[in-house]
């Protein structure tokens, strides 16, 4: 799930390549006239594909040849249902400590719940960069994948000890099984890279998670 942060790497490498392209002319013109073939004015040395030798290119061309990383739909639907998925999350956690018979339970509830709740704060923030929240035709978010009925969440809320326990770790396991999901998806239809590394971090987190929840 990792592979598409290459992208980023290629785009970050392009960029320092152009800089130092640039900071090279600028500091060579003072040394003569600029040597055979190469363009008046600022040039860039772009890497060539395997094999094949670099080139000089301007830097409106070196900016072209970056990806386009603009935030598309299924970010937006990621980032404003994800941020719903971490809250109905918080909101099963906060039951722990009252409620859980199982001391390991209850911090898996505490490491979960200091995980999810900077993870809202990020996606809030990167919705507010790009222009708040859009409009989402044809999505629920209580049929995102994961997510607990309210009467399943009532008989948390009622549970108390190894009753409390067991529920807790089959309706979390569930969640994050919906939130790895909701990850892979993003990172198959996405185009932002902010939002890939976001999604990357949960499938990390939730799996590791989840293995351990699984063993309790």
């Amino acid at each position: 799930m990792l592979i598409r942060r290459q992208r980023a790497v290629v785009a970050v490498t392009l960029s320092a390549v152009a800089v130092l392209a640039l900071t090279a002319c600028e500091s060579g013109s003072d040394k003569g006239a600029p040597e055979a073939g190469a363009s008046a004015g600022k040039s860039v040395v772009a890497p060539g594909k395997p094999g094949e030798p670099a080139r000089r290119i301007s830097p409106e061309e070196a900016a072209r040849l970056l990806p386009d990383e603009s935030p598309n739909s299924a970010d937006f639907r990621y980032a404003q249902m994800m941020i719903v998925h971490h809250r109905q999350a918080l909101t099963m956690t906060a039951l722990a400590p009252q409620r859980a018979g199982s001391t390991q339970v209850r911090k898996v509830a505490e490491r979960i719940a200091a995980a999810q709740q900077p993870e809202i704060g990020a996606m809030e923030g990167w919705l507010k960069n790009n222009g708040g929240p859009r409009e989402q035709a044809g999505h629920d978010h209580h049929s995102m994948p994961g997510m607990a009925t309210g009467e399943q969440l009532e008989e948390l809320g009622k549970a108390k000890g190894k009753a409390f326990d067991a529920l807790f770790l089959k309706l979390m396991i569930t969640h994050h099984e919906g939130a790895v999901t909701m990850a892979a998806e993003v990172l198959s239809e996405g185009n932002n890279v902010l939002v890939e590394e976001m999604a990357n971090d949960v499938i990390a987190q939730q799996t590791s998670e989840i293995n351990r929840m699984r063993s309790l």
